[in-house]
């Protein structure tokens, strides 16, 4: 086993984990795991802690906000409680406004189902994101976080491995070239491989870092 082989493996043994996966979402293209990964990577997409956002997609959906519909019928006040409990306190009264007048975008323009706008993008990754950056409060990151948390489902836009991706290979000293990064990651998920990297450019894991000292 070479030394970035060896790095790569202490990572995803450490860090192999979507950030769906940790949020208890158990991703598959159906309509309420799709749509609480949008939710997700709208939350991930601001100026706060991952594991901040994490929990408060945890704590939307512990407080009923399942789906589309349910989110915009809880009121403004229900759901910046939820967000609160979550720890998500520095834009929750804003992104609480973003998150009902989203779920009512996803009910009028795609009947409530993210397959609609897989299907409207026919595998076209620049097509994806515009669609999704409709989102209030999704811009390019949350879309690039959406395609990088979902391409283990939506298995035509992997590998997808942004800036952020390429960012924490670099950091391991591992190659900024996806090719090279799926056959260091063996049998992996793109997925998985792709999130391991994005904890490692967060610096997020005492293990990335251990890893990189190999």
């Amino acid at each position: 086993m070479t030394g970035r082989q060896a790095v790569m493996r202490e990572l995803l043994e450490s860090s192999g984990q979507t950030y769906a996966a940790e949020a208890g979402i158990r991703l598959a293209d159906t309509p309420q795991p799709l749509y609480r990964t949008l939710v997700l990577s709208c939350l991930l997409s601001a100026r706060i802690r991952a594991s901040v956002a994490v929990a408060s997609t945890r704590a939307l959906y512990e407080a009923g906000m399942r789906g589309p519909r349910q989110m915009a019928d809880a009121s403004w006040q229900q759901r910046v409680d939820a967000l609160g409990r979550g720890g998500y306190r520095r834009y929750d009264e804003r992104t609480a406004t973003q998150l009902g007048d989203g779920a009512r975008l996803v009910l009028d323009e795609w009947g409530g189902d993210l397959r609609r706008v897989r299907e409207r993008a026919d595998g076209d990754a620049a097509a994806l994101k515009r669609l999704l950056r409709r989102m209030p409060g999704l811009g390019p990151t949350g879309a690039d976080i959406f395609l990088r948390e979902v391409q283990d489902v939506w298995t035509e836009y992997a590998p997808c491995f942004d800036a952020k991706v390429l960012q924490g290979a670099e950091r391991l000293g591992l190659p900024r070239d996806t090719s090279a990064l799926l056959r260091l990651a063996g049998d992996e998920k793109p997925g998985v491989t792709a999130a391991a990297l994005v904890r490692a450019a967060l610096g997020s894991r005492r293990s990335a870092s251990r890893a990189a000292h190999l």
